[in-house]
């Protein structure tokens, strides 16, 4: 089991990964939620989190969002470890076990926090776009100053959601960066 000196401090909150059975981690963090609260354990377990990055693509014209979990099958918990914490966590329904050697959890580092905590803001304020098309295909433009003109694909720029094309403006060929939702391939 674990054991913790008598006189806690707020030193002592660290970060944890518990394991869970695959596609659960959304419902472990619920019940874990509502068994700290029912348990009185505000004041040991601080945060509970399942770390997601969110994808846009879009196809066919259309957008579509959707989210993938970081670390399937792993929820992150911010504690401080003693008996009684550990039991709240290790028997909440769903929960396999925390990663570690044996049954001493090993916390995460600081780095590694400051790393997967950074990953997640950076998620939620700009999630990853999936652009399919690559040099070379031929895209129309659907909205926006060139709308209605036809080029071939220069260079698509995942990270900016944008794709550089040619088209032709006044008997010119112009190398044109627009939005990927403004675009349809052919």
């Amino acid at each position: 089991m674990v054991l913790q000196k008598a006189g806690v401090n707020s030193l002592d909150r660290r970060w944890y990964i518990i394991q869970t059975y695959s596609g659960y981690e959304n419902k472990v963090m619920a019940n874990l939620e509502q068994r700290i609260a029912t348990m009185g354990m505000e004041d040991r377990i601080f945060n509970v989190l399942v770390p997601v990055e969110e994808k846009v693509s879009v196809k066919e014209g259309k957008t579509k969002r959707t989210k993938r979990k970081v670390f399937p099958s792993y929820v992150l918990v911010e504690m401080i470890l003693d008996d009684q914490s550990w039991y709240v966590v290790r028997h909440t329904p769903g929960v396999t076990g925390f990663v570690g050697a044996g049954n001493h959890p090993i916390p995460l580092s600081e780095r590694e926090v400051n790393e997967i905590l950074g990953k997640v803001q950076q998620e939620q304020a700009k999630p990853k776009i999936e652009i399919d098309v690559r040099p070379g295909d031929t895209v129309r433009v659907k909205s926006g100053p060139f709308e209605g003109q036809v080029g071939p694909v220069v260079e698509v720029l995942h990270d900016k959601g944008k794709v550089k094309f040619s088209v032709t403006v006044f008997g010119r060929e112009t190398v044109v960066e627009t939005d990927y939702a403004e675009l349809e391939k052919l």
